[in-house]
């Protein structure tokens, strides 16, 4: 098939690129490379270096059976200080998707939800069917999740949703403002440095190493079965963040201690997934813990610090 993926220069998006290319698929790609490289992009991937609210991306979704649609403003911290350009971008942006594939009359659309979703809820694991999003970006995905909805009801797109957890594993992006925990962890680590906590490290996060992500992303353009379906993407075990540190210590065994900073506005407390629908559907995790760390630290040895 040709199969479209916006964000395909990002940390998912290129992983699953590569999936996609190793399953025979011809890939068309959006990405404005605002957030991910030139240089994650897989070699065999049609590269439209294009905003998605650009009404021009259009051209890259002729002749596509499918889209995957994870371009997105992401970054906690950055969207609560830009609410107007996280909304432009997470919504409008969405819409300008939607659009382009509905005239290229793309039949089947996997949109990449966030577990941000459930950030006022308190009972856990998180289920599907109850949701709260409070911060600047969990409503702008959510509101982005309407359209998705709305163009799957009056034009017949065939919609799939995955919501995210804490995905972790290579091309993982560390050059945010406040950088995701396993790659900051790894990264000041090799190099010799305390890594920073947030807070007192009690945190837990849901960790989903990202080839078990995308397997299901093959699975959901695969299985009809998916099609109106709205999914957990996680492990279902839940650890601090305090625990991530010493497991990656133990792999490392640098003798740092972390050092500890004041806590970081608008972050949950714990993140865990119900995988009820998800386990129906077909799809359970296979990379654990102590594997995804091993697989991520010789990642950023050999590809990230060795190229500097």
């Amino acid at each position: 098939m040709r199969i479209l993926v916006t964000g395909c220069a990002g940390f998912i998006g290129s992983n699953l690129c590569r999936m996609l290319l190793d399953e025979g698929h011809e890939v068309a790609g959006i990405d404005n490379l605002s957030a991910g490289t030139r240089e994650n992009v897989p070699a065999g991937v049609e590269l439209h270096e294009l905003d998605i609210r650009d009404p021009g991306i259009g051209r890259a979704f002729a002749g596509c059976q499918a889209a995957f649609h994870l371009a997105a403003k992401n970054c906690l911290l950055d969207c609560m200080q830009s609410p107007i350009e996280t909304a432009d971008v997470n919504v409008r942006g969405t819409v300008q998707v939607l659009e382009a594939a509905r005239a290229a009359g793309v039949p089947k659309l996997i949109y990449a939800d966030t577990s941000a979703e459930y950030e006022g809820i308190v009972d856990f694991p998180s289920r599907v069917d109850r949701v709260h999003p409070v911060g600047t970006y969990a409503v702008s995905k959510r509101s982005a999740w309407h359209f998705c909805d709305s163009y799957s009801r009056l034009y017949g797109l065939r919609l799939t949703t995955l919501r995210y957890f804490n995905v972790y594993g290579p091309a993982q992006d560390f050059r945010r403002v406040v950088p995701p925990v396993m790659s900051a962890f790894i990264m000041k680590m090799l190099a010799g440095t305390a890594p920073t906590i947030y807070g007192t490290g009690a945190k837990r996060r849901d960790f989903i190493y990202v080839d078990d992500v995308n397997r299901f992303h093959l699975l959901c353009l695969h299985d009809a079965r998916t099609d109106a379906g709205v999914f957990n993407v996680g492990s279902g075990v839940s650890h601090s963040i305090r625990e991530i540190f010493d497991a990656i210590e133990a792999q490392l065994g640098t003798g740092l201690a972390p050092a500890f900073a004041p806590d970081l506005p608008g972050e949950a407390e714990i993140t865990l997934a119900d995988l009820s629908e998800s386990a129906a559907a077909g799809w359970r995790p296979e990379i654990d813990l102590t594997e995804g760390l091993r697989r991520s630290i010789e990642y950023i040895r050999t590809r990230v610090l060795a190229a500097r």
